[in-house]
C-alpha cells in the first residue's frame, strides 16, 4: 500500500512539474512582451520545441537529486536547494542549446523570466505538496495506523525508515516488544496482545519484525489479522540491515525471497548486452584490419599458430576458450611450472614480468594490448563481455577459497577495474578480487562506459601492460 502511494505520488509530482513548465513558459512569454516594447513573439514551432525540451530534460533531473524518491527530503532547505539545482541545470542546458544552435528567436529577457518563474512555481508546487503530505494527511483522519510487532532494535529502525518514507498519510500508533528487555510481553500471549491492540485501537495494517530466535506464534498472529480484515506486513529475519541483498518476487503468484549477490538484474543485463554489440561491431574491425599484419609478423618471429586457444573459467565455472594473438612461444604452458617459483603475484595468480617464454613480436603485442583484440571473438559467442572480471585460468580456480569465487559469478571482461587500475603494480590476488567484488557490487552502465574510456586511455599511453 505505501509503495503504491509512492508510486501515485510521484506521478502525481510529475504531472505536477511538466504544467509548472507549462504555465512559467506562457508567463514568461506574456511578461517578454510587457518588457520589450521591439519583441518578435517566438514562432510557436520553436516555443513548442523548448517547453517540451525542458519538462523532459527537468523531469530528468529532478530525479536525479531525488525529487522523485520514495524517501522525503529531510529539511525545507534540502527540497530548496533539489529544486534550484535541477532548474539550474536545465536553463544551462536551454541556454547552451541556444548559443550553439543560433537561435535568434530567444531573448535573454525571456529565458531569465522563464528560469525564474519555472522555480518560483515549482517551489510554490512542492512546498504545498509537502506541507500536505507531512502535516496535513499524516495527521488527519484518514491516516494509515500502523502498529508494530517484534524486537525492539528492528522496530526502532522500521519506525525511523517509515518516518521519512514518501506518502499522503501514516503514522505508528504502538509498539508490542517482544525482544528480550523487561517489558515484554510474556512468551506465549503475543496473539492475545496482538488481539487486544486491534480491538482497542484504530490499526490499518500490522508490521511484523521479528527476529530469527522470536518464539512468536506468527501464524497465529497472522490468522487474527486474516480474521480481523488488517493486513500484515512481514519484514524476513534474515534481512539485516548491513547485508540490504533480500529482495522479493513472484513467479506465478508465487513469492519468493531473492538473496541478491550483485548489481545486476534482467534490465541491467540487456544494456550491459547492448553495449557488447556496439563494442564488437569496432572490435571486428580492428581486428579483421590487423589480423594480416600480426599475422605475418608473428609468422616471422616464431613457430607456432598464429592465435592461441586458452581453457579458462567463466561465469560460475563455466569452461570456454579464450582466444588471443600468440604472444609466447609453442611449450609455454610446459615451460610454467619450471617458473612458478619466480611468480610476483602474491596469491592464486600467476605473473612474471621478465617472462623469457614472450617473444618479441609478444611482447610488442603485450605492450599495445594488441593481443587481447581476438577476445572479441568471445564477446560473440556470448562467453566474455567487454567490461567484466578477468577470467581466470582452471589450475588457478582449483585454488580459490568460496570467497574467491565470487569474481567469476558473471561474465568475464576484456578489460575491467583491474586492467585500468594499473595491473602491472597490483601484486595481490586479494586485491584483485576486492576490485573484482567491487565492480560487480556496484556495476552500472555508466560504470562500464567509464571503464571503457579509461582502457583506451591506458593502451594509448601503454601503461598497465603485460
Amino acid at each position: 500500500m505505501i509503495q503504491q502511494q509512492v508510486y501515485i505520488l510521484n506521478t502525481f509530482l510529475m504531472v505536477a512539474d511538466a504544467l509548472c513548465i507549462i504555465v512559467s513558459a506562457y508567463a514568461a512569454y506574456y511578461a517578454d512582451l510587457f518588457f520589450l516594447e521591439e519583441y518578435t513573439p517566438l514562432n510557436g514551432y520553436f516555443f513548442l520545441i523548448t517547453i517540451l525540451s525542458v519538462m523532459f530534460v527537468n523531469n530528468y533531473f529532478m530525479g536525479r537529486f531525488h525529487l522523485y524518491s520514495e524517501i522525503s527530503h529531510p529539511t525545507m532547505a534540502s527540497l530548496v536547494q533539489a529544486i534550484f539545482k535541477s532548474v539550474a541545470v536545465d536553463f544551462v542546458l536551454l541556454t547552451a542549446a541556444v548559443f550553439l544552435l543560433g537561435f535568434t528567436e530567444f531573448s535573454k529577457t525571456f529565458l531569465w523570466i522563464f528560469a525564474f518563474y519555472t522555480f518560483l512555481i515549482i517551489l510554490v508546487v512542492r512546498v504545498s505538496v509537502r506541507f500536505y503530505v507531512t502535516k496535513i494527511s499524516r495527521d488527519g483522519y484518514n491516516s494509515r495506523k500502523i502498529l508494530v510487532v517484534g524486537d525492539s532494535d528492528r522496530g526502532k529502525l522500521v519506525t525511523s525508515a517509515l518516518e521519512n518514507q514518501l506518502s499522503w498519510g501514516h503514522a505508528i500508533v504502538g509498539h508490542l516488544n517482544v525482544g528480550a528487555s523487561k517489558d515484554v510481553i510474556k512468551q506465549g500471549d503475543e496473539a492475545a496482545a496482538l488481539l487486544q491492540q486491534l480491538k482497542t485501537k484504530a490499526i490499518d495494517e500490522v508490521l511484523f519484525v521479528l527476529t530469527r530466535t522470536s518464539t512468536v506464534d506468527l501464524n497465529q498472529c497472522l490468522n487474527i489479522c486474516r480474521k480481523m480484515g488488517v493486513p500484515a506486513r512481514i519484514l524476513p529475519s534474515l534481512w539485516t540491515p548491513e547485508g540490504n541483498t533480500l529482495t522479493v518476487e513472484e513467479i506465478q503468484n508465487i513469492p519468493f525471497l531473492n538473496l541478491r549477490v550483485d548489481n545486476f538484474d534482467a534490465q541491467c543485463l540487456m544494456w550491459k548486452r547492448l553495449l557488447d554489440g556496439v563494442g564488437v561491431i569496432v572490435g571486428v574491425s580492428i581486428f579483421f584490419s590487423l589480423y594480416p599484419f600480426v599475422a605475418i609478423a608473428i609468422k616471422l618471429d616464431s613457430p607456432g599458430p598464429v592465435l592461441f586457444g586458452q581453457q579458462r573459467k567463466g561465469k560460475h565455472g563455466r569452461t570456454f576458450k579464450l582466444y588471443k594473438f600468440r604472444t609466447m612461444c609453442q611449450d609455454a604452458e610446459g615451460m610454467k611450472d619450471q617458473l612458478r617459483e619466480k611468480n610476483e603475484m602474491k596469491g592464486h595468480m600467476f605473473k612474471l614480468t621478465e617472462d623469457p617464454r614472450i617473444t618479441r613480436v609478444g611482447r610488442f603485442l603485450r605492450e599495445t594490448s594488441i593481443d587481447e583484440i581476438p577476445q572479441f571473438i568471445n564477446v560473440i559467442k556470448g562467453e566474455m563481455s567487454l567490461v567484466g572480471t578477468r577470467p581466470p585460468t582452471l589450475d588457478e580456480v582449483e585454488k580459490y577459497q568460496p570467497e574467491h569465487l565470487k569474481r567469476i559469478s558473471a561474465k568475464p571482461g576484456i578489460t575491467g577495474m583491474w586492467q585500468v587500475s594499473g595491473r602491472n603494480r597490483i601484486k595481490d590476488f586479494d586485491k584483485v578480487v576486492e576490485l573484482d567484488c567491487q565492480y560487480l557490487d556496484t556495476w552500472s552502465l555508466w560504470g562500464d562506459i567509464k571503464i571503457i574510456f579509461k582502457t583506451v586511455f591506458v593502451v594509448l599511453q601503454r601503461k598497465g601492460a603485460v
